[in-house]
């Protein structure tokens, strides 16, 4: 209990933290902070995807954990990477202006390979993870994220390719573990049929950051990846939702389309959401 209540002391201005300064009286700007989810330049070394996430206007980025990081790193992964290299890699992200709070886990599947992870993490400063942990997993990673300050976030892929495709599986399992919250993927719900500001509105409260990306359809698992904003995701109402439940954490961008040129639709996903914020 003592490690849970630490972690929610230092949480809480850690994802103020993250809206950046108060925002003068009568502008209406977001209260989070628009980012970019790497695996969008998952083709690229990390050396490319941090240069193309700094030209798109990020000063956010989300790692993951199997990017082969390329050349000056061996083509070696995160998790791979000597205590030497990680603090090339921190090197590197303030040479580009950047910060790197969150990266996508996927990889553990031991006690210790998790216990690796957090120690990853406390090196390049990140905030917390995100990740579709088993259920077996889930008590350790509450202990271990009071104890190292690292929250984590659970994520959920599509119907079929998650136990945590449902809100109410997310639900299940952030009960009686409360250093775990939600890492939303509003299209990952909207290939399952579901809802985004229905999600969003049932997890209120729980969202430690959001994957923002548009579909060509509903409820079709094999939807095709489009430019935010264009596809069937009505982002003002997600934005009006997150506003109203005073969300400061993280959007990240996340492009699946065009892998080997799709900087213009990922430069084009930042200006519209916070367009879209700015003007309400």
């Amino acid at each position: 209990m003592k490690n849970n209540l630490l972690f929610l002391a230092l949480l809480s201005p850690l994802l103020l933290s993250c809206s950046g300064p108060s925002k003068p009286a009568g502008e209406t700007g977001p209260d989070w902070k628009t980012g970019i989810a790497l695996y969008s330049f998952n083709r690229f070394s990390l050396a490319a995807a941090l240069e193309k996430a700094d030209s798109a206007g990020a000063e956010y980025v989300e790692g993951f954990d199997f990017h082969a990081l390329g050349d000056g790193f061996a083509d070696k992964t995160l998790p791979e990477l000597s205590e030497a290299e990680r603090a090339q890699v921190s090197e590197l992200l303030r040479g580009n202006g950047l910060r790197m709070p969150s990266m996508y886990v996927g990889a553990a599947k031991t006690d210790s390979d998790w216990v690796a992870y957090f120690e990853l993490g406390k090196q390049l400063d990140m905030e917390f993870f995100v990740c579709e942990p088993e259920k077996a997993h889930l008590d350790l990673l509450d202990s271990l994220a009071g104890e190292y300050g690292i929250g984590i976030a659970i994520h959920q892929h599509a119907k079929g390719e998650s136990r945590y495709w449902h809100p109410d599986s997310v639900l299940a399992a952030l009960e009686g573990r409360p250093n775990l919250g939600v890492c939303a993927d509003l299209g990952h719900w909207v290939r399952s049929g579901i809802d985004p500001v229905e999600a969003l509105a049932k997890l209120s409260g729980k969202v430690l950051s959001v994957h923002a990306k548009d579909l060509d359809e509903s409820g079709k698992i094999q939807a095709n990846d489009v430019r935010i904003g264009t596809g069937v995701i009505d982002y003002q109402a997600v934005i009006d939702e997150l506003k109203r439940q005073q969300f400061t954490g993280l959007v990240f961008i996340e492009c699946e389309h065009n892998w080997l040129d799709n900087l213009a639709d990922v430069s084009a996903g930042v200006q519209y959401l916070d367009s879209l914020a700015a003007a309400r």
